[in-house]
């Protein structure tokens, strides 16, 4: 008797569950607020560059007449702007720009780099942007800054993902929330970008310790039945925090202070340490039985069932016995590896295809998510749109996904995200509420192609690999978060190109997702040999029939020594 069979006394979602399930939620918002910060805190507002004759210590960005920028600034027609990083090198007297005489520098193009910017104030009273001034040759360091941070999240998902397994999860978890609160006010007042960029790397590796940890306790204490509810809502708590991040930018303009407010309340889930308990799951999977006992025994009281001892003790004796079995044979087994996904054809093409939806999904829902300054007009409302669209996307997963199947979600969402994302191309320019409208359809869209690959990915790998090839495509997806910045930087060349490039990608992605065999009601594939057929087409010319085939990719998958390959 295992953990699963302790849910059938509990219940699926039982009392005790709903209540550390709930407060296991709230730290998804305190981690959307790290995340989605970068938005606000290297928000890159208009700029102009101070001219020769303008006092620095009095220069604003609108002091000086528009007007009078064809005088003093070069205009690029392709891109409709005035170039801000160069000024006409002239003769800037009073008569020059009162327009009563001409230069007398001899020519019309010599330029000059400059060297003092000035900011628009409307939305931002100061970021990190404009104190640092990371505009023009240095507009890559913003960009870099926010890539860091994803690069942060992917290796903070490999190290506290493993310590969780190793030292549990409740440690690493308030092990985590301690280094997000230093490291998150040390990036507030930073002196430099230097240490304000590797702050936010940190910050970045923390919220998978916080947020991935507190999602597995969650999932790990939850029926199956309630499985794809309490995946998807927690989502809609990160959801939550998306739109709440717009509402501390809008009362507090300073990035340090905005930095410093958006990591405090995490404060406040220190006081879990006496409330959430330690997975009962893993404590069984390490043999620490009585700690799991007194957890199963809490959450009985609470749910008023009555569990017989005779079902405690079958989870010790079995609990014991897999232990034994554990230590004695555990040297004979090989350790999973993302090769064996990669080994056989059919596997290796379903994997590669899944890895390239991730990639994707990722990097064009943090494409867009950071991408709302560029969208024009209010960017504290797109901000809050972009994140109240991902609602009814996650509740469109909860009604959807067990009656139209994986793979028609998956295949419909991405190109509805590619075709709104590329329909913004032949929008005219003074039509931008359309252009908004269409950017937060692709955002729905592909918030639901996000949430959905993750179910369908899990129910396409073998048994013996799974966790493997999950931990493999967040990695494939955090890549995609790391080159999501550089994406949006583009937006300062071309407004709309960001979204043409998330457009085609999730196009792309959408008809190659065609070619995934669904799941929805199938046996999921046990062992490496159930994963290579599962999905497999039959062709005419085989020259084997199935049971022959099974028998060769059997010996495909069987070592030197005659012992089938083991990867639990």
């Amino acid at each position: 008797m295992g953990y699963d069979e302790i849910i059938t006394y509990l219940g699926d979602f039982g009392r005790y569950q709903r209540q550390i399930y709930f407060l296991l939620c709230l730290p998804a918002i305190s981690c959307a607020f790290h995340k989605l910060a970068g938005v606000f805190l290297l928000a890159r507002p208009n700029f102009r560059c101070i001219l020769p004759f303008e006092d620095i210590n009095n220069a604003t960005y609108e002091s000086f007449p528009k007007q009078q920028w064809h005088q003093t600034y070069p205009y690029d027609p392709l891109t409709g702007k005035w170039e801000m990083c160069v000024y006409y090198n002239f003769n800037y007297t009073d008569e020059f720009l009162n327009g009563l005489t001409a230069n007398t520098t001899g020519t019309n193009i010599d330029t000059k780099e400059c060297e003092q910017f000035v900011y628009e104030r409307t939305w931002y009273q100061s970021s990190a942007v404009t104190e640092w001034n990371l505009v023009c040759s240095r507009s890559l360091l913003s960009a870099t800054s926010d890539s860091l941070f994803m690069l942060g999240v992917l290796l903070g998902s490999i190290v506290f993902g493993q310590l969780s397994d190793k030292y549990g999860r409740k440690p690493i978890f308030f092990a985590s929330l301690v280094m997000q609160e230093i490291f998150g006010v040390l990036a507030g007042i930073a002196p430099e970008y230097f240490t304000y960029t590797v702050s936010r790397m940190i910050v970045g590796a923390t919220t998978s310790g916080v947020f991935l940890v507190a999602y597995v306790i969650a999932m790990e204490m939850v029926g199956q039945s309630y499985r794809l509810f309490a995946g998807v809502a927690c989502q809609m708590f990160f959801s939550l925090g998306f739109m709440l991040t717009a509402g501390f930018a809008y009362f507090i303009r300073d990035w340090r202070w905005l930095q410093i407010a958006l990591t405090l309340p995490g404060l406040l889930f220190m006081c879990y340490h006496s409330i959430i308990p330690e997975s009962a799951r893993w404590l069984l999977s390490k043999g620490r039985k009585t700690e799991a006992i007194v957890v199963i025994e809490k959450a009985a009281e609470i749910n008023n069932i009555n569990i017989p001892q005779i079902v405690y003790d079958n989870l010790m004796e079995e609990t014991n016995s897999e232990i034994v079995r554990s230590n004695s044979g555990g040297n004979e087994e090989r350790a999973p590896s993302i090769f064996d996904l990669l080994r056989y054809p059919n596997l290796r093409r379903k994997t590669l295809l899944i890895f390239f939806d991730w990639f994707v999904n990722s990097g064009t829902y943090y494409g867009l998510s950071w991408n709302t300054n560029n969208l024009g007009g209010n960017v504290l409302l797109n901000f809050v749109l972009s994140g109240a669209v991902e609602i009814p996307a996650y509740t469109f997963l909860l009604l959807s996904l067990n009656k139209w199947g994986r793979r028609s979600i998956l295949c419909g969402c991405m190109l509805t995200a590619g075709i709104c994302l590329l329909l913004t191309m032949v929008v005219p320019s003074h039509l931008n509420w359309l252009i908004i409208v269409l950017a937060m359809a692709g955002k729905l869209a592909i918030t639901s192609s996000y949430g959905t690959i993750y179910l369908f990915s899990t129910e396409q790998f073998p048994t013996v690999v799974r966790n493997v090839g999950l931990g493999a495509c967040s990695m494939v997806a955090r890549v995609g978060g790391i080159l999501a910045p550089y994406l949006n930087l583009l937006g300062q060349f071309w407004r709309p190109l960001p979204l043409l490039i998330c457009g085609a990608l999730a196009l792309i992605g959408g008809l190659l997702s065609l070619m995934l065999p669904e799941t929805l009601n199938k046996s999921l594939p046990e062992t490496m040999e159930d994963g290579e057929n599962f999905g497999r087409k039959p062709r005419h010319d085989d020259r084997y029939n199935s049971n022959e085939r099974g028998e060769e990719l059997s010996s495909m998958i069987t070592e030197p020594n005659g012992k089938m390959i083991s990867c639990t």
